[in-house]
């Protein structure tokens, strides 16, 4: 499913024009990444669990070249499910 698939079937289901429906998933979307950037986490009950993720700085290696290098410390996106939709997923 895509972006656009949703904004159909909110406008559809909800009886919001296209425009409507694009524009408050933006919003939802837009919520989700700014809580996400202060470094708090976002809790949909039932659905899942937004949060930030401290990864360490750390050494891997090349590939290509076999050589060693220095992956710097960053922070990443995580998203755990929720029971309800672990339970629909089964």
């Amino acid at each position: 499913m895509t972006k656009d698939d949703l904004i159909q079937i909110l406008a559809k289901k909800t009886g919001l024009s296209k425009r409507s429906a694009e524009e408050s998933i933006n919003v939802v979307l837009d919520e989700i990444t700014k809580t996400l950037s202060k470094g708090e986490e976002v809790i949909l009950t039932g659905f899942g669990k937004f949060e930030v993720k401290n990864m360490k700085e750390r050494i891997g290696i090349n590939p290509r070249t076999k050589e060693k290098i220095k992956i710097p410390a960053t922070k990443i996106p995580k998203f755990r499910a929720g029971k309800s939709l672990k339970d629909a997923v089964k």
